[in-house]
């Protein structure tokens, strides 16, 4: 592959959603094809929010085309021996195989952009996300605004029917404003473990207690 006398470097693009990590991710590969870079452009086959999978939306309506992969080790297969810049969006979804393909392509004097949420539902680190921030030259954490408070979000809180989502749901579900909203430390919320099922027990008991008054 031939790159100038520019080295390969990873760039992570983080931070809650809503925060607008595709948008400087699109902003990036845009600014890279006006100064005549070669560039492609990959995404988790998971996410269809905005269009079809070939391409990447983000959510100001911005988009170019991807394409959309299952593992990371599809990349060295799928990538352009001539490519010269190599974005990557919805990492957060990928296999760790991800974190090998970004060295593969840095090592080789590739500009590798990714872009990905760093923390799942529960405020844990999420997929491959914090390994690829260790292993970057350039980090960017982005902050959305708290929708409880106004202050800076750094969380994804999940809802399920308008109420917090228990840590036990499952750890993906690709979804919008409908299903997550950006919250800050204070206001984020992660339910007790099994608390729902504890408050039906209670409610449960309540109503065997109720009925059993009836006929005292």
């Amino acid at each position: 592959m031939s790159h100038g006398a520019h080295d390969g470097r990873v760039e992570v693009i983080s931070g809650v959603m809503f925060s607008g990590k595709s948008e400087e991710l699109l902003r990036r590969v845009r600014r890279a094809t006006i100064a005549r870079k070669r560039v492609q452009v990959f995404k988790s086959h998971l996410d269809r929010r905005f269009g079809p999978p070939t391409r990447l939306v983000s959510h100001d309506g911005g988009e170019i085309d991807a394409v959309p992969i299952r593992a990371g080790r599809e990349i060295r297969h799928l990538v352009n021996p001539e490519t010269d810049v190599v974005g990557i969006d919805e990492v957060q979804f990928l296999d760790d195989g991800v974190v090998d393909a970004c060295q593969w392509l840095a090592n080789r004097r590739v500009r590798v952009i990714v872009a990905g949420t760093d923390m799942d539902f529960r405020g844990d680190p999420f997929g491959p996300v914090g390994e690829l921030m260790a292993i970057a030259e350039v980090v960017d954490k982005l902050q959305a605004i708290c929708v409880q408070c106004g202050g800076p979000a750094t969380r994804n809180q999940r809802l399920i029917d308008g109420e917090p989502a228990p840590p036990e749901a499952p750890l993906i579900h690709v979804g919008g404003a409908e299903t997550y909203e950006a919250r800050c430390r204070r206001c984020h919320e992660v339910p007790r473990p099994g608390r729902h099922q504890t408050e039906l027990d209670i409610a449960g008991a309540v109503e065997a207690w109720a009925t059993r008054s009836r006929f005292w």
